[in-house]
Order: structure tokens, then sequence, then C-alpha cells
């Protein structure tokens, strides 16, 4: 059961009812589409998000 969460009637977990909503999860090697590096814009400027050798992410401006 996670943090935040209570029990329903069959034992499993559902959120609080005053809970933010969970945030959207996106598979990086779907944005990716098969690469190791992805363009990504926010409010006209360019970030590049690259996968390294070691499986961790690295974004720079």
């Amino acid at each position: 059961m996670s943090v935040g969460s209570k029990p329903d009637r069959d034992g499993g977990a559902r959120a609080d009812a005053g809970a933010p909503p969970s945030p959207p999860v996106i598979d990086v090697r779907d944005l990716m589409q098969g690469g190791t590096l992805a363009q990504i814009v926010l409010d006209d400027r360019i970030y590049t998000l690259r996968i390294t050798r070691a499986d961790k992410l690295i974004l720079t401006k």
C-alpha cells in the first residue's frame, strides 16, 4: 500500500478523496523512439534528454 492510501473494502488501496491526482507516467524509451536522445520544448526553449550508458537520464539546456 502506498503512502496516502487507505485500504478499500476488498483490501486494495484507494487514493484519498482530497489527494491531488497522480502525475502522468511516461516511459522514457517511448519518448526516445528507440534512440538515446530526445529534444523537449518548454516555452520556446529546447532541452536535450539523454540516456547514458549507465541507464541514467541527463537533461541539458
